[in-house]
């Protein structure tokens, strides 16, 4: 007989306010022991000393949560000059101090408009890459490095909004998979001093933005199940930008929720394109338009079937 799972099928997606000093892994059981939750995972970690937005995905939304995995970001961060660490961050040693130019924030300015773009990136040791199926930072805290192959990344914006001669504020908008740490030391590499980010903050990922955020303290001091409940945002969310399909009825519902095509009217959406799918208005979940008159399923939800 297969094994109960502990806990409430509990669905949605919450916008955690993640704390510093705190793991992503941490701060997602924190949260979904507070939602007595079944199911839980996150959409791409932030690092300890990084606090902001960390959307957690309950249950059946866990099924779409790789779409957030490839959004675009935007960050606040604080770049110290003069100090190079081993990790990029306040967190690090030491190991290089130089001294600072005297600069103006034109100085910066002009040196981050050299970042915009399309740029080559090598990826910190301290990182969660692997390297012959061990994590880079574990060998890091080894003494060792291994030779990191650039990647391309895209920096679509990086503003300065805060300067104090030795230190300034960014907020960076970039694709996925850049390090915020090795674009603050690049950039203070081209000042002549090195740098490294004493604080980071997420301010979006993919659709959403700070507003709406939740802390730990704050679901905890909800009143009941009920109350942290009504915080999540519904699956269906997390593909919002597929296009939708509603003209699913109950027999085509049917058939796809046992994993059969079914004829269903595409409508414009062309063939080959992934769709959300809608019967009276309950989200079914993903399917692949296979011709303009039929629907084939591609990632439904479990609930749908009930």
């Amino acid at each position: 007989m297969a094994r109960r799972r502990r806990g409430l099928p509990v669905n949605g997606v919450l916008l955690l306010d993640k704390p510093a000093g705190m793991s992503s892994n941490h701060a997602l059981q924190r949260a979904r022991r507070l939602f007595q939750a079944q199911k839980a995972g996150h959409t791409g970690t932030l690092d300890p000393m990084a606090t902001g937005l960390l959307p957690v995905c309950f249950g059946e939304a866990t099924k779409f949560s790789a779409h957030l995995l490839a959004s675009d970001k935007v960050y606040r961060t604080r770049v110290e000059l003069g100090v190079v660490t081993d990790t990029g961050d306040a967190e690090g040693e030491v190991v290089e101090r130089l001294a600072v130019p005297a600069l103006t924030a034109t100085d910066v300015e002009a040196v981050l408009a050299r970042f915009h773009g399309e740029i080559e990136q090598v990826p910190p040791m301290y990182s969660a890459l692997k390297h012959q199926g061990r994590k880079l930072y574990e060998l890091a805290r080894e003494g060792k490095s291994i030779e990191r192959a650039a990647r391309r990344v895209t920096v679509y914006d990086a503003r300065l909004v805060a300067f104090e001669g030795s230190a300034f504020e960014l907020e960076v908008t970039v694709s996925k998979g850049t390090y915020v740490r090795t674009l603050a030391e690049d950039i203070g590499r081209a000042l002549g001093s090195g740098a490294h980010i004493s604080a980071l903050r997420r301010l979006a990922t993919g659709p959403f933005g700070a507003e709406g955020m939740l802390t730990l303290e704050a679901l905890a001091a909800l009143p009941d199940q009920d109350a942290r409940e009504a915080t999540l945002l519904p699956v269906d969310i997390l593909a919002a930008h597929l296009p939708r399909l509603g003209r699913v009825d109950a027999d085509a519902a049917r058939r796809l929720t046992h994993g059969q095509s079914a004829r269903v009217d595409a409508g414009d959406i062309a063939v080959g394109e992934t769709a959300r799918l809608y019967c009276d208005g309950t989200f079914l979940g993903l399917g692949a338009v296979t011709t303009p008159q039929e629907v084939a399923p591609k990632r439904l939800l479990s609930t749908a079937a009930d």
